[in-house]
């Protein structure tokens, strides 16, 4: 063909692979399975691949289409095999590791039946042209690009990666922190960076001149360009005007970034010689592209502060429900994480921040004992962490009445039940709540617990990792129905030893419940991964472990995560008791043996003395109140006798004469019957137990009555009921608590003085 018109000549005619092959616009051909057949030279350059091993038989989604793109690469690639069109934009990071975007347009290929036996797509380098079109896609993307993130930084990361280098060689975004103008993004094509000391560099503040387009642009609310960037975005002296004269700056915009009315901060971008283009300056339509990407950006910003402020409050409320540290506790070393749920899609509603109700805690109990505890509350949002914070308050309240774990899990379930709410159609929805509460005792190393529905801890001991054998496990709380078998209404509890050293790994279901992305959760595997990770630092300290099993299953957190690491000390702890008869003499012996026990631990002389005090009085306490005289009924031919009464003056004779009134039945079977059957001795003996913790000495007397202490206020002329008194006054803590044959008295003091 010489001119236009002409036809071609047998002699001068060109094939079509020619053509294809000098065509300036990439052409990919694929089979149905999205397989690589064929490509031009222009599309090898396009992608990076010349001198390089042709992919030839390879997936599309290999010669370079960016990870956030594959799943449109498939839309492609489905719509195309439905012998429909497609066109539109892919990010694509080619083989030397550029980052472009391309405008690619697919057809289907098909026989002479029909039937579409591959695609055809023909691609270029987007925004290198200025076409109309282009721009307006880039503008698509950068809004699809903000819509997918609610991150603060990765908004503002991936608007500038989409705008660089296709738009622009340089791109900054300037924010306000305060009254002060601060850099949050500096991005610039082909990996160039500023040399130090002559742009701001990210957090440094930016200062504009009064006249500097940027600063007219953030005074005026609207764009504006500039053609003379002897003062680069930010800097004005001269080291930073000779950077701009090497790399050739040519042309910048800067729009206003608003919303809400309210001037947030400014983008700029910028044209160097950085990157090859035929347009070297930008025109009045970039500086309407320019303004729209910035309200866009504007609004996404204004959006991650508001999800960034909720999502802070929501985490605040969540974690001022649960315990930031823990005290020292003789005996444990102990590592606690709490993982929140990742943000929550509500359909119709945007992205809403989750909080949970998975909560854990660890209670100082008497003598040094201490109650260990993990619960998973049903549901999610504000009410699942309400219930979650009013239950843990009424747990750890028991929890320190000393009750059995078994009857605390009794009270909690009753009221959980008093937490419910109406569910809408006239009944009342009751959150299930999983909990295992634990008693600890680390001079006997004995666990006492009581399991609802809670999955069982991870031993580890002896250089194994297994699930801890737990012999009783029943109903979660609030989930059992009236009128069930009093064996299944109930809550049981076991005990059991644990080794010395062993670890306790527990922890909720949002660990194990994990999804992989674009996976379903598997608990079971996920399970058998936690066990082999957590093997591989079974002889590593707790906050090592509880690291490692926070990390062990990869997937998003559906749901939050509790999780407590308790190990036991190898040492044993020293510890001290001894019978006595409950004679008066046996309180002089009990302080002797106190005061070699407590110099034997090398306590402060002071401290020990003061102790000694306090022993001889709960002593005393047991040798005269508590020492086993029980009330003792007597059945008369004159009435009923109480032996107390007796004892105490009280005129037992009138109070018979008014029950003889009452009971005139004829007593003298009943009283041949106890006749013949021999009284029991009563158990007139008490414990005392020393024990010795890192920093404190805990005292305890068990004895054989039921009947609780208390402190009452003695008369100025009463001689005694001030030993409570003196108890409550000098020691750390005290309290006392039931045992299955009476109670058990207790005080905790300081080794050293303060």
């Amino acid at each position: 063909m010489k001119r236009w018109g002409e036809a071609f000549y047998d002699d001068s005619a060109i094939t079509g692979e020619t053509v294809v092959e000098q065509a300036q616009i990439a052409v990919v051909v694929a089979d149905r399975f999205s397989h690589l057949r064929y490509w031009n030279a222009y599309a090898r350059r396009l992608f990076g691949f010349t001198g390089r091993a042709d992919p030839i038989g390879a997936s599309l989604l290999d010669i370079g289409v960016h990870e956030s793109d594959r799943e449109r690469a498939s839309q492609l690639a489905r719509q195309v095999l439905r012998g429909q069109t497609w066109e539109g934009t892919f990010a694509v990071v080619r083989a030397d590791a550029a980052w472009m975007h391309v405008r690619v347009q697919a057809v289907p290929m098909c026989d002479e039946d029909g039937t579409v036996e591959g695609m055809a797509i023909f691609a270029y380098e987007a925004m290198r042209s200025g076409r109309v079109e282009e721009q307006y896609g880039l503008l698509e993307r950068i809004g699809s690009r903000l819509a997918g993130s609610l991150q603060f930084d990765g908004a503002l990361k991936a608007v500038a990666e989409t705008l660089v280098p296709q738009f622009a060689d340089h791109c900054f975004i300037d924010l306000f922190d305060h009254d002060r103008l601060v850099r949050r993004v500096s991005v610039h094509a082909e990996g160039w960076s500023p040399p130090p000391g002559t742009w701001p560099d990210v957090g440094q503040e930016v200062r504009y001149p009064e006249r500097h387009f940027a600063a007219r642009a953030m005074r005026r609310l609207e764009t504006v360009s500039s053609g003379d960037l002897r003062h680069p975005p930010g800097m004005v002296d001269e080291r930073s005007a000779r950077v701009a004269d090497q790399v050739g700056l040519a042309s910048a915009v800067a729009a206003p970034l608003r919303a809400r009315g309210e001037l947030l901060g400014v983008l700029t971008l910028a044209l160097s010689r950085l990157t090859p283009r035929d347009k070297t300056a930008y025109d009045g339509f970039d500086c309407d592209l320019a303004g729209a990407v910035a309200s866009r950006v504007a609004l996404a910003i204004d959006n991650a502060r508001l999800f960034e402020e909720e999502r802070s409050t929501a985490l605040a409320f969540q974690n001022s429900l649960l315990p930031t540290s823990f005290p020292p506790f003789d005996g444990l070393s102990i590592a606690h994480r709490y993982v929140p749920a990742k943000p929550l899609e509500a359909h119709g509603h945007g992205i809403q921040t989750q909080v949970g109700g998975d909560f854990y805690d660890v209670v100082p109990l008497s003598a040094g004992r201490v109650g260990i505890v993990v619960g998973d509350v049903e549901g999610r949002g504000p009410h699942a962490a309400a219930v979650m914070g009013q239950l843990r308050a009424a747990l750890r309240a028991f929890a320190q009445a000393d009750r059995e774990p078994a009857d605390i899990l009794r009270e909690l379930d009753e009221w959980v039940r008093r937490l419910g709410r109406p569910d809408g159609t006239g009944g009342t929805w009751v959150p299930s709540v999983s909990c295992l509460y634990m008693v600890y005792d680390a001079w006997s190393r004995q666990l006492s617990y009581a399991n609802a529905g809670h999955q069982p801890p991870l031993l580890i001991a002896d250089g194994q990792v297994c699930e801890l054998a737990l012999e009783v496990t029943d109903s979660l709380l609030g989930g059992k129905a009236r009128g069930v078998p009093y064996d299944e209404a109930v809550y049981h509890q076991a005990d059991l030893t644990l080794p010395p050293g062993a670890a306790l790994l527990l922890y909720t279901d949002g660990l194990v419940d994990r999804r992989p992305v674009g996976g379903e959760a598997d608990p079971r595997r996920a399970l058998e991964r936690l066990r082999e990770r957590v093997d591989r630092v079974a002889d590593r300290d707790v906050e090592r472990i509880a690291d490692t099993a926070l990390s062990s299953v990869p997937g998003e957190t559906d749901d939050d995560t509790a999780l407590l690491v308790v190990r036991t000390h190898p040492d044993e702890l020293a510890l001290r008791e001894e019978r006595y008869p409950a004679e008066a003499a046996t309180v002089a012996d009990a302080r002797h043996l106190a005061a070699s026990t407590f110099a034997e631990w090398g306590m402060d002389p002071g401290q020990a003395e003061l102790a000694c005090l306090l022993v001889s009085e709960i002593v005393t306490n047991v040798v005269i109140h508590a020492t086993p005289h029980p009330v003792r009924r007597e059945f008369t031919p004159e009435g009923v006798r109480d032996s107390a009464a007796d004892a105490a003056g009280l005129g037992a004779a009138a109070g018979a004469e008014d029950l003889s009134e009452d009971f005139s039945e004829d007593w003298s079977d009943l009283l041949e019957e106890l006749a013949e059957e021999e009284p029991e001795e009563p158990d007139s003996t008490f414990w005392l137990r020393l024990r010795r913790g890192a920093e404190s000495v805990w005292v305890e007397v068990f004895d054989n009555d039921l009947r609780l202490p208390r402190i009452r206020s003695a008369g100025a002329d009463d001689e005694g009921g001030r030993g409570l008194y003196l108890v409550d006054q000098l020691a750390a803590r005290w309290g006392s608590r039931p045992t299955p044959t009476g109670k058990a008295v207790w005080f905790e003091i300081p080794m050293k003085a303060e």
